[in-house]
């Protein structure tokens, strides 16, 4: 992925349409440069890093003891106060880890620059990857100059910036100067100037909170979907139900709670109470006729006692019953028939059965 690079002029100077150097480099390597406008750098809407202008690159190096991470913050505040000019307060100030050889870089830029930097990166639509002083720019071990200073970077951490550029190349500074192709080549420290400014973080918070929200979408429709799932099976549940209660009770005009009616039906026939006669009578009449085809043609009498119903057969016809599954409907309509010489008796369960006699 390609990496945007520029280099601003100075804070109090920078608007929209300044000027800049800028650079994309490619896994390390530079594959364009140039100077452009801020404005026109915005349209690509990328993650830049910035490098400020030398003037507003202020560095120094502290030696300082071991140290826990939040003492060595405390000491190089201490530390910035005298070597600042002005309110500390005013200041961005910023320190790299501390060196094996104990010495910590320090860096500092006045907020108010940070403040104008913020306005005009937002204005143009470009967000900062990270805002760093001028030296980092270049590779380890190198030099360069710009615009009077001298820039030499001895580490990934330390970099110092020289006001007295070429007198100090003539006095016998002995660093290597980089052609304009490494000048943008140096990997960036672990830290910057970028902590009251917009870091790229918030986008990747950006990325996080919007792949939760899609989840949550998605988790959303999952349940839903199976939500409706669920009430298209019990929908069709309750029909199959509504479809064996008519089947076992005829007599019932409509059907709105199958189990509950199934059961007060069940109850009313196994009591003989509970219900009319004449609609237990049509109701018993309806399962026969349902349930034992193989009588049609062959009754010769019907007789209904005591919530039972007697049908006698013709003389001719009174043959045993064909096989077939019958019996299981009945059972599941909770009647019951027993057979004699003489025809068939039809009646609830517990009415029908007799104690160790079996249905033919």
């Amino acid at each position: 992925m390609k990496r945007l690079r520029i280099s601003l002029p100075p804070l109090d100077q920078l608007t929209a349409e300044s000027r800049v150097k800028f650079a994309w480099l490619d896994r390390g390597v530079v594959v364009g440069e140039g100077h452009e406008r801020l404005a026109q750098l915005g349209k690509n809407r990328q993650a830049v890093d910035c490098f400020l202008h030398p003037r507003d690159s202020l560095l120094t190096s502290l030696e300082l003891p071991p140290l826990a991470p939040a003492k060595t913050a405390a000491a190089v505040a201490c530390a910035a106060q005298a070597l600042i000019l002005g309110p500390v307060d005013q200041m961005q100030v910023a320190h790299g880890p501390r060196e094996n050889d104990g010495h910590v870089q320090v860096a500092w830029v006045p907020k108010a620059g940070l403040a104008q930097l913020s306005h005009v990166l937002a204005q143009v639509q470009l967000k900062v990857r990270g805002v760093y002083p001028a030296p980092y720019a270049l590779p380890v071990g190198a030099a360069a100059l710009d615009e009077g200073f001298l820039l030499t970077r001895q580490s990934l951490q330390q970099a110092a910036v020289h006001p007295l550029g070429q007198q100090a190349l003539d006095e016998g500074l002995a660093v290597p100067l980089v052609d304009d192709a490494l000048r943008w080549s140096g990997a960036v420290p672990a830290w910057g100037l970028h902590g009251r400014l917009n870091p790229p973080t918030t986008e990747g918070w950006g990325r996080a909170l919007a792949c939760v929200a899609l989840a949550t979408a998605v988790w959303t429709l999952g349940l839903n979907l199976y939500a409706a799932r669920q009430v298209d099976e019990g929908q069709r549940l309750k029909a199959g139900m509504s479809q064996q209660v008519r089947q076992a009770f005829p007599e019932l005009p409509v059907v709105l709670n199958p189990l509950q009616q199934a059961r007060q039906q069940l109850a009313a026939r196994q009591n003989g109470a509970g219900a009319d006669p004449g609609q237990r009578f049509t109701g018993l009449l309806r399962t026969a006729g349902s349930t034992l085809p193989f009588m049609v043609g062959s009754v010769d009498s019907l007789t209904f006692e005591q919530g039972r119903l007697r049908v006698g057969l013709l003389a001719d016809s009174r043959s045993p019953a064909v096989a077939g599954d019958w019996q299981a409907a009945l059972a599941q309509a909770g009647f019951a028939a027993t057979r004699d010489d003489h025809g068939w008796t039809l009646g609830p369960v517990e009415t029908t059965e007799k104690p160790g006699a079996g249905d033919e």
